[in-house]
Formats: structure tokens, sequence, C-alpha cells
């Protein structure tokens, strides 16, 4: 069975309080409950992590190399505009990343508008709230598929 592994980074467990309109009112609840019937409709396992820490991020993308992880989904939240070693993390895994945010960074503050992710991922998916997450586990599939 393919196992997509969905990581939410800083502050994403403040969803449905912080900023709702930029990132609506739907919770994280929300969000992996949408992402996990998504996942139960492809007959896909689906995990879940969220971290404020990006140590923590980093280390669940090293045993995502070992543990049968196919593919990552990935809001790396304010990490995405500067993290060198989560970016690092990415390639050392060396599984396909789709890279996702509720948010259309481009349309927000100018500093939103370079990920460092972005050249290591798959691709990115921004601005469809809940569903750039389930654009997300739909573009890991398919990038799947392609291998």
């Amino acid at each position: 069975m393919t196992k997509i592994l969905v990581m939410h980074g800083p502050n994403l467990n403040l969803l449905g309080g912080r900023e709702p309109a930029v990132y609506g009112t739907q919770t994280l609840d929300d969000v992996n409950a949408a992402v996990r019937q998504r996942a139960s409709d492809r007959g896909v396992e689906v995990g879940f992590l969220q971290s404020n820490r990006e140590g923590v991020l980093i280390d669940r993308l090293h045993a995502a190399m070992a543990d049968g992880t196919d593919a990552v989904v990935l809001n790396a939240g304010g990490f995405t505009h500067t993290s060198v070693a989560l970016r690092d993390a990415v390639v050392a895994c060396g599984l396909p990343v789709i890279e996702v945010h509720l948010s259309n960074t481009a349309a927000r503050e100018e500093f939103r508008h370079t990920s460092l992710l972005a050249p290591v991922a798959v691709g990115t998916i921004a601005g469809f709230g809940i569903g750039s997450y389930l654009l997300g586990m739909d573009a890991a599939l398919a990038t799947l598929k392609q291998d």
C-alpha cells in the first residue's frame, strides 16, 4: 500500500484562529480529516506530523527514508523561506516531496515570494486552502505512478 507523509510546519497548529482572513477558519484537525478522507478514497495510507521545531521536521524526513514512506506532502510554513537545513533534508531523504501552502504566497509579503524548497520539490501548490493539501496528495500519487 502506498504511504504518504503529510507534514505541517510552524504555527499550523493555530489554524482556525490565526489570521482567518489569510488561512481560513478550518483547523488543523479539519485539514487532517480532509486529507485522511482523500487518502482513504484513494486506498493510500497517510501519516501526519505537525511541529513548530525545525529539527523535528528534519528528523521526520530522515526517518521517512527507512519507514516505507513513498512520498511527502509538506507545508513548511515560515521555514519555507528561511531553512536551508530543511531544504537539505528534503534533498537527502530522496523521496518525492510536494510543497503545499494554504495561502497564495506569491500574492503576499515579498519575503514570502522565495521558497528555498521549491527548487528541490517535485512541485508547489499554493492558494487553495485545504484544497492545496488535497491537490498535493493527488500530485504525490501522480508522481509515484510516473516513476
